[in-house]
């Protein structure tokens, strides 16, 4: 759906609607989730695609101009075609978005007379005559919008599904003398989805796409097969990106960064020049300046760290801001979550924050300060000044020794009794 949300902001269209259907609450929230100001409307029974494109007209009301109708479960259709059908519009009443199929199977067929549409034909409803033309019809109508709902409103549904179909405007439109056009593309772009198969065959054709125009756009992909981008995945040139790379939504990297192999990364911003990985997991809310280095085993998660920070090794940092030059050292936590409410962690400038270091948040360490290993802070720490907070260590000569010959005698009466 957002692919197709996408597609059609390209022409500035003054309202965007999504017809709901089966399964509408989840197609709400996630139109809403990526932009609120849609439009929702509901096909309470799905009477077919004229009835559907029917529900959206409370939503346009008022609205004077063009409405192009375009499908959740189509992708792929590209700007450059919907620009196409617009300006085809200048001409024709009702323009329809065809393609030549290989195999034409089970799709409605444009039926033309010269660059004329004359009609379209379901297959279920088409001669053995009608069935052998391989000029499809998408499914993606354009017209002006009020035309497009007075043109519905004559639509019946005599046909063998006994549903309202929305090709039936083409002839509806030419029997009132109007003029219907029709603009091609190739078949990939009007790829569908309706089985689980099909899914999967459509994310491979996008990330397809996707890696070629990283590739086109400078990016290194070490092995681009093995790379998996989101729909609004960008990557500035000159970044490297290696092997087994996983792009969740909203993320942003910018040049000359490198992500390393096995790195997961979602709603964040890599700035240049930081590197990332191996086995690193960015979360949404990271926010990475220059220089930055995240390495093996960390997790960041709606933390901000400063130019040339420093969180190499096995440690978790979320609620955070991290300071400039900083280093984080190895196994260290910022302890955000009391059960309840989570809290911040605020490090400063050029501080050190020694191995397996616990920050209990909600908690300050200022610039230039250090924490000593293995220390759980639970209060701040100013400015320059080391933080100790642990036990004392307490040696005991020869405890140990004595210690292993008491339990291996223990062991071995343990063993003489079970024979």
């Amino acid at each position: 759906m957002v692919h197709a949300i996408r597609a059609g902001s390209a022409l500035e269209p003054a309202r965007t609607v999504i017809v709901t259907g089966h399964g509408a609450a989840k197609v709400k929230d996630a139109a809403l989730a990526y932009d609120d100001q849609l439009l929702i409307a509901h096909q309470a029974e799905q009477n077919g695609t004229a009835h559907a494109v029917a529900q959206a007209q409370a939503a346009l009301s008022g609205f004077e101009g063009d409405a192009i109708v375009l499908y959740g479960d189509t992708p792929f259709i590209r700007a450059e075609t919907l620009a196409a059908m617009a300006e085809a519009r200048k001409e024709h009443a009702v323009v329809v978005l065809g393609f030549d199929a290989a195999d034409p199977g089970r799709y409605g067929r444009l039926l033309t007379k010269g660059d004329q549409l004359d009609r379209i034909v379901e297959y279920k409803d088409a001669s053995d005559e009608e069935r052998a033309v391989s000029l499809c019809n998408s499914g993606v109508v354009a017209a002006d919008a009020q035309v497009l709902f007075e043109l519905i409103s004559a639509v019946g549904n005599d046909n063998a599904s006994g549903e309202y179909y929305l090709p039936d405007i083409v002839e509806i439109a030419r029997s009132k003398g109007l003029s219907a056009g029709f603009v091609t593309c190739t078949e990939a772009e009007t790829q569908g989805i309706n089985t689980r198969a099909e899914l999967a065959a459509a994310e491979a054709t996008l990330q397809g796409h996707k890696r070629a125009e990283a590739l086109e756009n400078g990016v290194t992909l070490l092995a681009p097969e093995t790379v998996f981008f989101a729909y609004d995945t960008y990557v500035g040139r000159d970044t490297v990106i290696e092997q087994n790379v996983v792009f969740g939504p909203g993320v942003t990297v910018e040049s000359d960064a490198v992500i390393r192999a096995f790195s997961h990364l979602e709603g964040c911003h890599v700035s240049q020049q930081s590197i990332v990985g191996p086995y690193a997991r960015l979360r949404p809310g990271t926010e990475l300046a220059e220089k930055v280095r995240i390495g093996n085993f960390v997790e960041i998660k709606n933390a901000e760290l400063a130019e040339g920070a420093k969180v190499n090794h096995l440690s978790y940092i979320g609620d955070a801001t991290v300071g400039k030059a900083t280093n984080i050292g190895a196994g260290s936590i910022t302890c955000n979550y009391d059960g309840v409410f989570k809290h911040r962690t605020e490090i400063g400038q050029q501080a050190f924050i020694g191995s397996n270091t616990m920050l209990v948040a909600p908690v300050k360490i200022g610039d230039e300060a250090m924490t000593a290993s293995g220390s759980v802070v639970t209060t701040d720490v100013a400015a320059g000044a080391l933080a100790v907070a642990r036990a004392k260590q307490v040696t005991k000569p020869g405890l140990a020794r004595k210690m292993f010959e008491k339990l291996k005698a223990a062991k071995a009466r343990k063993s003489k009794e079970a024979k």
